[in-house]
């Protein structure tokens, strides 16, 4: 059977790590209960071994194993590390161990230099009086407003647990949503590279080959064969220049993007493009909603919770129009009707809104939307994917067919002169 490494924390907060052999991971997890341990972490062995270890502390391996990773780790903290401190977390303090021996088990439980740091700055914090918002609150660079806010929610219900296990919840889901955008730009990207490999290809070693030939001919050229060769030269003795212009283009738009104006204007522009607008609008219409419906169910006001999503807006325009819904609802306007102003907002959504306003029942509906609406994003993906490919793929076979015909063009010329 496979053998699987664990980490299990008892009821009394001791840490435990060891192997165990077992058909899956869940009948390692259902042993460790029977055993009173609650598991932590339960991974595939490498290594061979054979039946059941005993339990063994892991305090003072983790640091050597800390070490060692140190130099090829981030030094900084992840969003999927900072998601798994929050489920661990909320496991924790549901089994009911006080928040500071929590911090301790999940210090020995941190997978790297920088997580184990962050986490200890929390504990001193806590210890020293402080509470965990009020920790978090110190560490704005790696925890967000909105972050910051459901945990001061929950310690104001005295539900914290509850709390961090919805928080986990939320940000498992938006980095779901996240990593679908991401995937889908996988085969665009393959095309891009496959397009600029082929060019680099015919204009290095293909077009210099061809330019002794037409060279000897001593026949004057077609105007697409002199620009093809002019262009190979240029790609041998200049290539650098090309990389210098790509990094001086990434500079300069990341410049003109942190402009507010510009880049106002440049997220206008998104949003009137028919399938790229309609694909940010629903992936923020997803992330507005399903934030918004996590700080309404922990008890954040509507005002402020309004002010804490905006920050979670991508799209500076749909986040700007929030400062009109906010300044209407203030006025006693409802919630609903303004927040068709958002940017295009979506009119199924804004209709199911204004249908259970009135109910009480907003946070529950705003989950339900953002549930749609990522299904619909991975609808609008495959539509946008489908126009997107042959259009690249179009793109590919013109350029290299013009470099090719080029060339032929060329050779027809020279066989032209020899007869």
């Amino acid at each position: 059977m496979p053998l699987y490494r664990y980490k299990a924390v008892s009821t009394a907060g001791e840490l435990s790590s060891g192997e165990l052999d077992a058909a899956n991971e869940a009948e390692i997890v259902d042993r460790l209960r029977d055993q009173g341990l609650m598991p932590m972490q339960v991974v595939a062995s490498s290594g061979a071994g054979g039946g059941g270890s005993a339990a063994r502390t892991t305090s003072s391996a983790a640091p050597a194993r800390r070490e060692r990773q140190s130099m090829f780790a981030s030094k900084k903290v992840s969003q999927d590390q900072l998601l798994a401190i929050t489920r661990e977390l909320a496991t924790l303090l549901r089994a009911g161990l006080p928040l500071d021996r929590a911090m301790e088990t999940l210090i020995a439980l941190a997978p790297a230099r920088p997580v184990a740091l962050l986490l200890q700055g929390v504990r001193d914090d806590v210890r020293g009086g402080k509470s965990l918002s009020q920790a978090l609150d110190a560490r704005r660079e790696i925890f967000s407003r909105f972050y910051i806010n459901i945990v001061r929610a929950g310690e104001a219900g005295g539900a914290l647990s509850v709390v961090l296990t919805r928080l986990a919840d939320t940000m498992e889901r938006n980095k779901e949503l996240k990593s679908t955008v991401s995937s889908a730009l996988i085969y665009p990207t393959i095309l891009i590279c496959v397009a600029v490999i082929s060019v680099m290809v015919l204009l290095f070693f293909v077009v210099p080959q061809c330019k002794t030939q037409f060279a000897q001919a001593g026949k004057a050229l077609p105007w697409s064969t002199t620009m093809v060769i002019a262009a190979g030269e240029y790609m041998r003795s200049y290539w650098w220049t090309l990389i210098l212009f790509f990094f001086a283009a990434g500079w300069a738009v990341r410049r003109a993007l942190a402009n507010p104006p510009l880049r106002k204007r440049f997220d206008a522009w998104v949003l009137r493009r028919k399938l790229l607008g309609e694909l940010v609008q629903k992936i923020e219409t997803a992330r507005f909603t399903r934030t918004l419906g996590t700080l309404l169910a922990n008890g954040v006001t509507l005002l402020s919770a309004l002010s804490i999503v905006k920050e979670t807006i991508g799209n500076r325009v749909m986040g700007d129009a929030l400062d009109g819904v906010t300044a209407q609802l203030r006025e006693g306007k409802g919630f609903g009707r303004p927040l068709r102003a958002i940017g295009g907002d979506p009119r199924r959504s804004t209709q199911m809104i204004l249908v259970v306003e009135e109910s009480g029942q907003l946070e529950e509906m705003l989950t339900r939307v953002a549930e749609v609406y990522d299904r619909e994003v991975q609808l609008v993906i495959k539509r946008f994917l489908a126009v997107l490919e042959p259009v690249m793929i179009l793109g590919l076979a013109v350029v290299v067919g013009f470099i090719v015909l080029s060339i032929l063009l060329g050779v027809i010329g020279m066989s032209e002169l020899v007869h």
